[in-house]
């Protein structure tokens, strides 16, 4: 077969969406799922599981997560990862000095934490008043905050659960196990495939930046990144398309594709890499949630839309009194003829609604305001 852009949108569409399953077994054949607080119409991982879980709900990961063999933690960025991913990154070390306020405040936070077992961070905020602080977008944060996440990325706290999206921590320790340097290889390289076959096909840049990740994910282990990524691309097929090196599993590449239509979370791994998405449907989606409004192009928190095989379009989604306002806009500026498209965009707008509502899969009031590319909302 003759590689074409066209032949990987396709397998890339059918490795990440796969046959619907259990949440715990999406989320383990997934790898990682990326979280993002916020809700428009709903959370990123929610919207990225509902194309993979059977039965899916708004929410569903959030009142499972306690039962999950999943964690909360850094990897690609943060998110949701299987319990054995995570403790391959665990414990980590080399991180340097501690930010502000410090690694005293921050062992005092955690000395609380162990003493109450599971804790809010509006108790600890409460019960230390650490103030705010800068946070990486220049804005303010609270301090608690801050230190909270920092523990956690270190691996000393754990999310137990969420309150209304708020994280619910409990104080955890990792054995300190000394590996040998095959035993070291062979971690970072299973993390890396774990990237790779989440978001495969990856052009050749990405997958580079992809492997620098690592060095957050595991900064014990930065100094071997370089060679793991060389290692991992033995591994991998090789191939190049129009200019642009691939890296994919060598597997069948023959793959079907149905008529349905979805509307896909701003990070779920098949729109996720903006390179990969201008070369396979030659337009540069972004995500706008952080642009000013008067600069947006697609809006607030755009969609893409899928057809087929192609993303075509976004769409705005709100949610009303059980009622979908939804705005969506086509590239070639006016949606596809024929009834098709019109049968499949009814049924996903009728998915989403009882995704985000429980309410009967049954047609409802729907408003469509169909844009072309370049207006803005």
């Amino acid at each position: 077969m003759i590689l074409t852009p066209i032949v990987l949108r396709r397998l890339a569409i059918a490795r990440s969406l796969g046959t619907p399953a259990s949440l715990e077994a999406a989320i383990r054949r997934l790898g990682f799922v990326q979280a993002d607080p916020i809700r428009s119409p709903a959370r990123a991982q929610d919207l990225t599981l509902r194309h993979r879980v059977a039965g899916y709900r708004a929410g569903d990961l959030e009142r499972a997560y306690a039962r999950l063999a999943v964690e909360e933690d850094f990897f690609v960025n943060y998110g949701f990862l299987p319990h054995d991913i995570y403790h391959l990154m665990h414990p980590r070390s080399g991180l340097g000095r501690w930010p502000s306020p410090g690694k005293r405040k921050a062992e005092a936070v955690l000395g609380f934490v162990r003493e109450r077992g599971r804790v809010h961070p509006r108790e600890v905020d409460a019960h230390f008043a650490h103030g705010p602080v800068t946070n990486y977008w220049g804005g303010s944060s609270s301090a608690t905050t801050h230190l909270l996440d920092h523990l956690h990325y270190r691996g000393l706290l754990r999310v137990v659960r969420r309150d209304g999206g708020i994280r619910v921590y409990e104080a955890q320790a990792h054995d300190e196990v000394a590996l040998s340097l095959d035993q070291r290889r062979e971690r970072l390289d299973r993390l890396l495939m774990v990237m790779v076959e989440n978001y495969a096909p990856v052009p050749s840049p990405t997958l580079s930046w992809l492997a620098n990740r690592l060095r957050i994910a595991a900064p014990q282990w930065q100094g071997d990144v370089r060679r793991s990524l060389a290692r991992v691309k033995r591994r991998l097929r090789h191939e190049r398309v129009e200019g642009l090196d691939w890296y994919f599993p060598d597997e069948p590449l023959h793959v079907e594709t149905d008529d349905a239509v979805r509307l896909l979370a701003p990070f779920d791994p098949i729109v996720w890499d903006r390179r990969r998405f201008e070369a396979f449907w030659g337009w540069p989606y972004r995500f706008e949630a952080y642009t000013p409004a008067a600069k947006r192009q697609y809006g607030y928190y755009a969609l893409p839309l899928l057809w087929r095989d192609a993303v075509i379009g976004w769409a705005n989604v709100i949610s009303k009194g059980g009622a979908l306002q939804t705005d969506i806009g086509y590239v070639a500026g006016k949606r596809p003829r024929g009834r098709a498209f019109t049968i499949a965009l009814e049924a996903e707008l009728a998915r989403m609604r009882v995704f985000l509502a429980g309410e009967p899969a049954t047609p409802g009031p729907v408003e469509v305001a169909p844009r072309a590319a370049g207006t803005r909302p």
